[in-house]
């Protein structure tokens, strides 16, 4: 009896862990269709992303694959380092956003924010008020796009461009 228990229990188990690996591995979903900020690539496919220059790709986790590419302009601003991360350990579904950042100073991506904010985008904070808050976000009203600058200074600041999906903005005192 004692045998037949503990191999049941070992079946058991291997089959608990086998469906907790399969969990953890579900396939992506489809990659969404190209969305470009000028010759920059927001959301697209692994295919998107390579024709954009993002060749250099490797995989962060089993089902993240990050492509990079290096001496990126944004606005006439730059250079900076940019990625983009995609869905699967083979990018089969896509990124849904661009991530931009300086090697060399924290404050570079503030300029973004402030041409931005010169060229009428509106500017809310993810905290309570205007000096509070660890991200700025900038829209505009019939863009396709939003921009998420970090202003927190533990990490590595970087700027993100999102597709416009109506999401939350945090608090905003500039329209």
């Amino acid at each position: 009896m004692i045998g037949r228990e503990s191999s049941g229990l070992a079946a058991c188990a291997l089959g608990i862990m086998a469906a907790v690996l399969v969990a953890g591995h579900d396939s992506p979903p489809p990659p969404p269709g190209a969305l470009l900020l000028g010759a920059l690539p927001v959301q697209g496919s692994l295919t998107d992303a390579l024709r954009a220059g993002f060749t250099y790709c490797v995989n962060t986790t089993a089902n993240r694959l990050r492509c990079r590419k290096e001496d990126v302009t944004l606005m006439g601003q730059g250079p900076y380092g940019a990625a983009v991360d995609l869905r699967g350990g083979d990018g089969r579904g896509g990124f849904r956003q661009l991530t931009l950042w300086s090697n060399d100073d924290q404050e570079a991506v503030w300029t973004i924010g402030k041409l931005l904010k010169r060229n009428g985008w509106s500017l809310c904070r993810t905290g309570p008020s205007e000096f509070r808050g660890d991200q700025e976000i900038y829209t505009r009203a019939g863009s396709p796009v939003r921009f998420s600058i970090d202003i927190s200074y533990w990490g590595k600041r970087r700027v993100r461009v999102l597709p416009e999906q109506g999401q939350p903005t945090g608090y905003c005192w500039s329209r």
